[in-house]
């Protein structure tokens, strides 16, 4: 595994950006990294989610550092479909929670895991990587 993906598998925030009917969307996710594709789990009624299901083009960025030498970062351009199955959606969610949760078992945890419904994968198709 290189550089690029230990980085995006020890983040913890990617910037999704996706296309509604006229002009991008922006938003912070919590998301899991497989090394092959992005899973960010979310609600059906989310813009995003609704963004994807009508344009599968998004773009991403993660990055950290605001001095050098610790200025690093990853932005690419993908693919990206719903999954909607109820089992796999649950299965991928509880993984990407457990990234920022002890145990799912946590309040917080169990109400984004009881609201997720559907999750975003994203196949990569381009990266750029940057440091300074």
């Amino acid at each position: 595994m290189g550089k690029r993906d230990e980085f995006l598998q020890s983040q913890k925030i990617l910037r999704l950006s996706t296309i509604d009917k006229k002009t991008p969307h922006i938003v912070p996710v919590w998301y899991r990294y497989s090394g092959k594709k992005f899973y960010i789990g979310t609600n059906t009624k989310t813009e995003k989610a609704k963004n994807v299901k009508r344009n599968k083009h998004v773009a991403f960025c993660v990055d950290v550092g605001i001095k050098s030498p610790d200025i690093y970062g990853v932005m690419g351009q993908g693919e990206a479909s719903l999954i909607l199955e109820n089992t796999k959606v649950k299965l991928i969610a509880k993984k990407i929670l457990l990234r920022y949760f002890d145990d799912i078992e946590n309040k917080s945890a169990k109400e984004l895991l009881d609201d997720t419904d559907c999750i975003i994968e994203i196949i990569p198709k381009k990266f750029s990587v940057w440091s300074y």
